[in-house]
């Protein structure tokens, strides 16, 4: 936050320092003066002196006092002389008048001040850009603050089975959202480039990021920050290499692995390990409880497009960063985009696909918030399918999902 009593006190020294600036130069056109007084005292002192001793006591008594008369006059003229070749007339009233805008402008500014916003003062002082950033500042600042938010409620077996039924309705919901007819893409469409980037719609549309390109956010230190924190605090990864095992994981094996590996297991202790803690136990056992619960309805490629979204997230940050280059993430978001047309069938069916996941996810980690998350990426993929361009909304209506094609390409 920004203390306008911190700008006002800024403000006041600005002026302070304009007008000492100008009692300096007074200062020292004063002193100036002062010494070409006191040289043409000197000279006219002795003088006299030569002609008092030729003269009466009370003549020269009378001398000196007019002396004395002439020099006070002598002195002041020679001042003015020497002010005025300092400093015209012109100036010296120029000066004066500046002094006084000078004051009057800054009462102004510090009047301004008390009454703007933050964001209206950052680009009064700084500029659009500053403006910019104190918006970004504002972000963190808010995140920060949902790091501080209350305790998370228990995750107890009667939560977990409330969630159940708040994952069916919003799967329930997706389904009805309208939604245009795939359509044949060839394989040199640029269609698919768009297409691949969509793919982390969701995640992009809930972190407020950019789908028109490759980057998420406009390139200025402050965000390019805020990405790396995202990716660090969420995943863990720091750099290149990190991010690409994590990219090869999630479309090699992924939550779709998982899924299938505890819809085999009878038990969850089938899923322990030797050295497995009391609290991933439970990590395993909820998760175990929430693949049985689905396992009927729901094979495990159904989870691919949590996978598949995920990883064009990570594929458009690490690029954004600089982790990967643009050829490698547009490559990468090929192979994601050919993967997803082959299980997947429709932009709904991948949005239920990644909410899905996503609450699977929710409840491994023990987050008993879990129903505002599902909140969030339904509303999502609600704005992606049905928004209006004019909110910057409806990406997956206006790029509609490729045809699946068994036999190559139509070219």
């Amino acid at each position: 936050m920004f203390d306008i009593d911190e700008i006002m006190r800024r403000a006041e020294a600005a002026r302070d320092a304009a007008s000492q600036q100008l009692n300096e130069s007074m200062e020292k056109s004063r002193k100036i003066a002062e010494q070409t007084m006191a040289d043409t005292e000197k000279a006219d002192a002795e003088r006299t002196a030569a002609k008092k001793a030729a003269m009466e006591e009370v003549a020269e008594k009378q001398k000196a006092e007019e002396q004395s008369a002439g020099q006070e006059a002598t002195n002041q003229q020679r001042q003015v002389e020497i002010l005025g070749q300092m400093f015209s007339q012109e100036a010296m009233e120029q000066m004066a008048a500046n002094q006084e805008q000078i004051q009057a402008e800054i009462a102004r500014q510090v009047a301004d001040c008390a009454t703007m916003g933050v964001e209206d003062m950052m680009n009064q002082l700084f500029g659009e850009k500053m403006g910019i950033i104190s918006a970004a500042m504002e972000t963190l600042a808010m995140e920060e603050d949902e790091d501080d938010e209350e305790e998370e409620p228990e995750l107890t077996l009667a939560l977990e089975q409330e969630l159940y039924q708040v994952l069916e309705e919003k799967l329930a919901w997706l389904d009805t959202l309208p939604e245009p007819e795939p359509v044949p893409y060839a394989k040199n469409d640029p269609r698919w480039s768009r297409f691949g980037i969509l793919l982390s719609g969701i995640i992009s549309t809930v972190n407020d990021h950019d789908l028109d390109g490759m980057d998420v956010e406009e390139h200025i230190p402050v965000l390019e920050q805020r990405i790396v924190s995202l990716v660090r605090r969420s995943w863990g990864i720091n750099g290149r290499g990190e991010l690409l095992d994590t990219v090869r994981y999630l479309t090699r094996e992924g939550y779709a692995l998982r899924y299938q590996i505890y819809c085999e297991a009878e038990t969850p202790e089938e899923l322990f390990e030797e050295d497995t803690d009391e609290e991933e136990q439970e990590s395993i056992c909820r998760g175990w409880r929430f693949v049985q619960h689905f396992k009927s309805r729901y094979r495990p490629e159904f989870l691919l497009g949590w996978d598949i979204g995920r990883a064009a997230m990570l594929a458009r940050w690490g690029c954004y960063l600089g982790w990967i280059t643009e050829g490698e993430a547009v490559g990468i978001l090929w192979e994601l985009s050919q993967k997803a047309v082959q299980e997947l069938h429709s932009w709904r069916e991948f949005a239920r696909s990644y909410i899905f996941g996503g609450l699977m996810w929710k409840l491994i980690c023990g987050d008993g918030a879990a129903e505002s998350y599902l909140g969030y990426l339904a509303d999502a993929a609600t704005d992606l399918l049905t928004g209006s361009a004019e909110e910057d909304e409806g990406q997956w209506r206006e790029c509609p999902w490729p045809e699946a094609r068994r036999i190559g390409f139509r070219v």
